[in-house]
């Protein structure tokens, strides 16, 4: 029987089969060994003594990594890399006298580490479509419904539950601007030797620097990428780390800022997350629904949020050509922050697919605070009839208290009739008092605006978007 160990709830409960599979042991060994394969095809193809045999050897076995045959070599050795060159080599004799031949560790890890970041990249940005695409068809359903919009908590004036939705959706389109500028912008380390100055491949090319230059933009092709660095010292710069960790961590803020503004509107009863036929809210309380799915969001961004801090740190603490304590770092922050944010994108699409609305709530919540919606039009109807401005300011200040005091002690919004019953608007009538207590004529643009926003950005956004995106199973969600 084997000993416990701690598992991590990523792994358990929280993202993506499809993701944990992009950044386990399996996926990145056999990212290592193509990047392993493109050095020797292109140390092959500019003339070195690399027989064909061995790339054939190679190119079977880049995926059955024999895991417990490296860790054993990893024990004697103490170094990954060596380790896998010494297992992989056992798996393709024929390829051993050759493989990472002129590199330096840095070459395999972080052109694979790239690789891997891309892949993930491409997923999350698929996901995060899927989040704007959910949320497009709640806008567009709901542009027209006026509710109360709220500063500082507090009601302030009308807009619309469709409008509401834009502002998570552009939080979130942002978002993706920045995964579509990481994706075009990412670049391998390349070829670049031990301390970056690719002078082990200048050796093996008897000082030929086209052929070394050569060597690298045909091992970037190889690896399905369009360029590398410039320059590096023995790694690529850690700024690439601190970038990606910043894209992630602005999904994150957008997704804890959708689930706290829905945990606050079902508090209101306006807006609901999705709640299961059998979902059980409390152990002590039967009757209660939570918003566990926005708190949980809530909760798994605040760790993405705080593991961005360590790219910055990594970035700001590399010595001179590198130094080595950004490796147990890495190795901890970059699959979480993917992996945590792959959950927190899960639980939005859950979210955003099954918004419940309750208008019947929403239409009394705007109906009590209506009245004080329209004291402004009701100042301009007194004064067109002959009244004074300050004095009737006054009148509707007054009576806006009282009526206030009522809808707090839970009764009905009287304002208008105590307005009627003031001599201040005796020249006023008391349906064009009525008349401006109709809601949509206080959304201002709100529905225009759902319309506009989808046309004109998110649409075209998402043209651009899709073609880097890269769809996933989600897998169940444990909620």
């Amino acid at each position: 029987m084997s000993e416990p160990r701690w598992v991590s709830p990523l792994g358990t409960r929280y993202a993506s089969p499809a993701m944990q599979r992009l950044w386990s042991e399996e996926h990145k060994i056999g990212r290592w060994r193509r990047v392993w394969l493109a050095l020797a095809e292109a140390e092959h193809e500019l003339g070195l003594e690399i027989p064909e045999a061995a790339l054939q050897a190679m190119r079977v076995h880049l995926d059955d990594v024999d895991l417990p045959s490296a860790a054993e070599y990893e024990r004697r050795f103490r170094h990954d890399v060596m380790a896998h060159v010494h297992a992989f080599g056992e798996q393709a004799p024929a390829a051993r006298p050759f493989l990472h031949l002129g590199a330096t560790s840095a070459f395999v890890t972080d052109n694979a580490d790239v690789l891997v970041m891309r892949e993930a990249l491409q997923v999350t940005l698929g996901r995060t479509l899927g989040v704007v695409s959910a949320l497009r068809r709640f806008a567009e359903q709901h542009a027209t419904v006026p509710c109360l919009a709220y500063t500082h908590f507090q009601p302030a004036q009308l807009t619309t539950v469709g409008k509401r939705a834009t502002l998570w959706t552009q939080d979130l389109a942002l978002d993706v601007e920045r995964l579509v500028d990481l994706l075009r912008s990412l670049r391998l380390r390349g070829c670049k030797g031990t301390t970056g100055t690719q002078a082990s491949f200048l050796e093996l090319f008897a000082g030929d620097h086209a052929k070394v230059r050569d060597l690298e933009d045909r091992v970037v092709r190889k690896l399905g990428m369009n360029r590398a660095y410039a320059v590096t010292g023995q790694t690529y710069p850690r700024k690439l780390d601190s970038h990606v960790l910043d894209v992630l961590s602005g999904i994150a803020q957008s997704a804890a800022k959708f689930g706290t503004d829905l945990r606050l509107l079902q508090h209101e009863g306006e807006l609901l997350e999705p709640f299961e036929s059998e979902q059980i809210g409390s152990s002590a309380m039967a009757y209660k629904r939570n918003p566990m799915r926005a708190e949980r969001m809530g909760s798994l961004a605040r760790h993405v949020i705080t593991l961005q801090a360590n790219g910055a740190h990594t970035a700001a603490a590399q010595w001179l050509e590198r130094t080595l304590d950004d490796s147990a770092n890495r190795r901890l922050t970059l699959p979480e922050a993917f992996l945590t944010v792959d959950a927190i994108l899960l639980l939005a699409q859950n979210i955003a697919s099954g918004l419940e609305i309750r208008p019947v709530v929403i239409a009394r919540h705007v109906s009590e605070q209506m009245p004080f919606m329209a004291t402004e039009r009701w100042l301009m109807l007194g004064v067109r009839a002959g009244g004074d401005r300050q004095a009737l300011h006054e009148v509707i200040r007054v009576h806006s208290m009282a009526a206030s005091e009522r809808v707090g002690a839970g009764e009905s919004n009287d304002l208008i009739d105590r307005l009627g019953r003031d001599e201040a608007f005796a020249g006023v009538d008391r349906g064009a008092l009525a008349a401006e207590l109709d809601p949509a004529r206080y959304v201002g643009r709100s529905p225009e605006q759902v319309s506009e926003f989808h046309r004109e950005y998110l649409d075209p956004l998402v043209a651009v978007a899709t073609p880097l995106a890269r769809s996933a199973d989600a897998g169940e969600l444990r909620v």
